[in-house]
């Protein structure tokens, strides 16, 4: 196919994006998430100093849920750096320079991009795309005794030698998210009894982690606790006990937990629905309910009531043929003769006299 020329390539009006963002970030990224920084940038760009939360939410036609999971992703990737108050709002937002994924090296000297509170301050480093370490600093890390013992454990669940991308990446969890060894010791354990041996997949627990601020081996237990609950919560409601979610299965949970936005309230009436209306569980059909109340920018169960009551007064206001008047075939499509039955009786009454 013949290259594409692009007319008017400068214009006014237009909001920038980093040719980094496009390249390293955005294909990555979920959908909503892009849309959000798209936004902040145009705000940005415009100069006002401020932007309204409610506006952006009308705006995208989300929540404002999703609007800080997404500026909460954005600054575990390092683009956007926050600031909360005491009660974990946030209260400012600063747009970092794009980093290139090839350029992100831990260095234990330079600054990490940080969230910040009023009462303290949090690191929160790019999360290891392509995180790498220098030599040096790898040295320094296997001297630690700590670290070495981490990294012998590990070979220990995961049943054959680290590779150095894996290696790697644990020392990442150390060095760049700032875990303890006892706290990765245990994602790691929590991983592999899960049948999860995959180091990406620990690497995406590590920094769910870090979102939610766990830093104890305590919280990370109580967070795995309450992720269970939720789950079997949700399997519960769609009539399934006895076994664990399969990935199918996790992935729609996640899909309505977190990019959904929904409760654990809207999505049992959803799985509710579910099997009055089709007698079993099916996720999908669970997925098509809670899909077209996002739509409708659902929030509660007062929301739903409300939909319901829309849906009888239109069906009132429109009611359906009944099948007596809407049944059709070849044998009623003609005119209808009509018969008086008692003229007939009175005719034979007659004729046999």
């Amino acid at each position: 196919m013949a290259a594409i020329r692009l007319e008017n390539p400068k214009q006014e009006g237009y909001t920038l994006l980093p040719d980094e963002f496009t390249d390293h970030y955005m294909a990555s990224a979920n959908g909503e998430f892009v849309k959000v920084y798209i936004c902040i940038l145009r705000f940005a760009q415009k100069g006002t100093g401020t932007f309204d939360m409610a506006a952006m939410a009308d705006l995208l036609r989300c929540n404002e849920r999703d609007i800080i999971r997404a500026l909460k992703y954005w600054a575990g990737k390092g683009l956007v750096s926050l600031r909360f108050s005491d009660k974990g709002e946030i209260t400012s937002l600063s747009l970092c320079s794009v980093p290139a994924p090839e350029n992100i090296v831990s260095d234990p000297k330079a600054p990490k991009a940080a969230v910040h509170s009023s009462s303290e301050t949090r690191t929160n480093s790019t999360p290891s795309g392509r995180f790498s370490l220098t030599p040096e600093r790898i040295r320094e890390l296997k001297e630690n005794q700590a670290v070495a013992e981490l990294l012998f454990v590990a070979e220990q669940y995961i049943g054959r030698p680290l590779t150095s991308n894996e290696m790697n990446r644990i020392l990442y969890f150390y060095d760049g998210v700032s875990m303890s060894p006892e706290l990765i010791q245990y994602l790691i354990e929590y991983c592999v009894s899960n049948g999860h041996k995959s180091i990406r997949y620990m690497e995406s627990v590590a920094l769910a982690w870090q979102e939610k601020g766990i830093k104890t081996v305590q919280e990370a237990q109580d967070s795995v606790f309450q992720y269970s609950k939720d789950y079997f919560s949700v399997m519960k409601a769609l009539g399934i006990t006895g076994r664990n979610p399969v990935s199918e299965e996790i992935t729609f949970i996640n899909t309505w937990y977190h990019d959904y936005g929904f409760s654990l309230e809207l999505i049992q009436e959803a799985c509710r629905r579910t099997v009055m209306n089709t007698g079993q569980a099916s996720f999908q059909y669970t997925d098509r309910i809670l899909s077209d109340w996002k739509k409708q920018n659902v929030h509660s169960l007062s929301d739903v009531h409300e939909l319901d009551a829309k849906h009888r007064q239109q069906s009132e206001s429109h009611p359906r043929k009944t099948a007596a008047n809407a049944r059709t075939n070849r044998f009623n499509n003609f005119p209808q003769r009509q018969y008086d039955f008692a003229e007939y009786e009175k005719q034979l009454i007659n004729s046999t006299r």
